[in-house]
């Protein structure tokens, strides 16, 4: 005979889950995450629901329309978890719904006080309830329903009441906890041997000098390319020329040369004490030092030698150097992932992970990993599972510029942040689009995007003749639409010579040294201290789900908010998108975020300026001028918020 079915009740539309819990959902130490599931059964009964954190602890769920449940837990410590979820027929509370239904009927409810009085019979007193439930006991036995029905009551037997066909979900559902910096965090980036005088390489110690200057701008993560010895063979000259001059450094991803390889450093730019001090003073400067682990060896390298199998080779024997054809990078070779009979290449991957866990020991757990879209899936996964077990607060930043589903694949794999389509999204369609998706849709709950403003590769079309005025918009754009953003050394100077028809740089920094006046005229390092100011001191700018697009009835202009409710912190943004003409327009104030109505009126704080005044009613004007300000950030304080 067929097992029957116990459970009456279904557990389904779970969120997040991720790929039915192929991969872990991501959260943060400290920050609620909101858990959300379909969940119903037959009948007109009342239900309860809670969800089951790791230690066995219940959140009760609260019910939303259409049979869709929500709670929000946190996760206090880094690392692997997991939650899972029960249901119940609540039978008290559709014991009192009824009963009170009846009451005010004027009908008996003689025979619902004995029922009470089973239903009491059953509860098992939680520590510190007894007491309760005794005088609930006996005032079932003396007839008092205005003591059986009231609040108090109720809210007692949501947490000791007995649970009718409990259902658990039967399954744990996987969560990775990062710490904050994971979700929340500002990148500059800069190569070093750049820092020295002019005509001269730099060196550790010159960043070391350089470190106030980073700090100041707002900045907490302190990014490097490459730093290790670069090889000969092949080496490219200047503007990515296939053949070098004397003098020339060559390209920093070209790795290894017969002073070392990944776990060495370029003897120009000093020794590993040295960088330890470097690492040591970024640290008391509020920076952490980021390194770039580029999976590139030169011709030069000395694993070519010690391991000739972890190179992959052509027919004729010959190494094979990297290409994107018709594209050729002779000064690369590639890496041998897996063996000829599809098995990994275990030497290998082992020895990336201890390179990995090698510069952790040197006080290094934030890493940007150079197209990670070209290497294999279980290579990563594996690579960053295995370096967690001893650094679960290890950051990992995916610089994969690819597919959409790549990108996102390897954010489920463990990668904690991801590069972006920012510096291509310009118009107010491709943002709003764009920030739509990251922010509401699926993938929230596992990829976090970093908006560089540019890269070393990357020279953004829109910046060619934008001016002074696109660099500042696309700094606070950058700054305030995500959790994470960064900054390549330069922007902050509107650096913008680039090489047609690409959307590089002319004289590009990955080729040669860029010595450059941080003070020169025309910068706009105010605009970077001022949206990193806004970032520290305001809640709402960290978790960027809570992103907001409204009305701004000019094409030209974006505004957006960034509204957190518990912290009572509400932003708004108006930025001028079109960096060559200025913009006159209305714009919806949202009143009904805050449920006061079209007519109301909210206190208003220009947050760059610091003058406060009343905004009454829900359409505004505004004027942004490029050559002036083209943007503008608003605090809101709502009656009855904090002022």
């Amino acid at each position: 005979m067929q097992t029957l079915a116990q459970s009456r009740l279904v557990i389904e539309g779970i969120s997040p889950e991720i790929d039915h819990g192929a991969f872990p959902a991501k959260s943060v130490a400290g920050w609620p995450m909101r858990i959300e599931a379909d969940i119903f059964g037959d009948g007109h009964e009342l239900f309860g629901a809670a969800v089951v954190a790791a230690d066995g602890s219940e959140t009760p769920m609260e019910a939303l329309p259409n049979d869709r449940w929500f709670a929000e837990i946190v996760f206090a410590e880094n690392g692997p978890s997991h939650f899972t979820l029960i249901a119940w027929r609540d039978v008290w509370a559709t014991w009192s719904r009824d009963t009170r239904k009846k009451q005010e009927a004027g009908q008996d409810i003689s025979v619902e006080l004995m029922e009470a009085r089973d239903l009491l019979d059953r509860v098992t007193a939680a520590k510190g309830t007894k007491t309760a439930v005794a005088k609930l006991k006996r005032a079932a036995k003396a007839g008092d329903a205005d003591t059986l029905l009231s609040a108090d009551t109720s809210a007692l037997m949501a947490r000791v009441g007995p649970r009718a066909n409990l259902t658990p979900l039967g399954r744990d559902i996987p969560v990775w906890v990062d710490r904050e910096r994971a979700a929340f965090s500002a990148w500059y980036e800069l190569f070093p041997r750049s820092l020295g005088a002019e005509g001269q390489h730099g060196t550790f110690r010159d960043v070391i000098d350089h470190l106030p200057y980073v700090r100041d701008l707002g900045f907490d993560v302190l990014y490097f390319p490459p730093i290790h010895p670069i090889g000969t063979t092949n080496r490219k000259g200047k503007n990515n020329s296939l053949t070098s001059a004397p003098g020339d450094v060559g390209s920093p991803y070209a790795i290894g040369s017969p002073e070392g390889g990944m776990d060495a450093v370029h003897p120009e730019l000093g020794t590993l004490k040295d960088f330890d001090a470097l690492v040591s003073a970024a640290r008391k400067e509020g920076l952490e030092i980021a390194l770039d682990i580029a999976l590139n060896a030169s011709p030069d390298h000395p694993w070519i030698e010690e391991h000739p199998d972890w190179f992959e080779r052509r027919p004729d024997g010959t190494i094979k150097f990297a290409e994107n054809p018709p594209k050729k990078y002779e000064d690369i070779v590639n890496f041998r992932y897996y063996r000829d009979d599809g098995t990994p290449n275990a030497p290998f991957w082992e020895a990336i992970r201890d390179l990995f866990l090698f510069w952790a020991g040197h006080g290094v757990t934030v890493f940007r990993v150079d197209n990670p879209h070209t290497k294999p899936f279980p290579f990563w996964e594996w690579i960053i599972a295995e370096v967690r077990k001893d650094h679960p607060g290890a950051i990992f930043l995916s610089e994969a510029f690819t597919r959409p589903k790549l990108m996102k694949r390897l954010a489920k794999i463990g990668f904690n942040q991801s590069y972006t389509y920012y510096t291509w999204r310009n118009t107010k369609a491709e943002l709003t689009e764009y920030l739509t998706e990251l922010s509401t849709e699926e993938c929230r709950h596992y990829m976090r995007p970093n908006f560089f403003t540019n890269t070393p590769d990357i020279n953004p079309y829109f910046n060619h003749d934008s001016g002074r005025a696109g660099f500042r918009t696309r700094v606070i754009m950058a700054g305030s639409l995500v959790g994470n953003w960064g900054m390549y050394s330069g922007y902050e100077l509107c650096e913008a010579e680039w090489l047609p028809p690409k959307d590089e740089y002319l004289n590009a920094e990955k080729y040669e040294l860029k010595h450059r006046d941080f003070a020169a005229p025309g910068n706009i390092t105010a605009d970077v201290k001022l949206i990193n100011r806004l970032r520290r001191d305001n809640p709402a700018m960290k978790d960027f789900t809570n992103l907001q697009f409204f009305n701004a009835w000019d094409d030209r202009v974006l505004c957006y908010g960034r509204f957190d409710e518990a912290a009572r912190n509400y932003l708004l943004f108006h930025v001028l998108i079109d960096p060559h003409a200025g913009a006159s327009f209305d714009f919806e104030l949202p009143l009904w975020q805050f449920d006061l109505p079209d007519e109301g009126a909210i206190e208003v704080e220009d947050a760059i300026h610091g003058n406060r005044f009343t905004w009454f009613g829900k359409t505004h004007h505004l004027t942004l001028d490029p050559a002036d300000r083209p943007y503008a950030i608003w605090k809101l304080f709502p009656p009855g918020g904090a002022q």
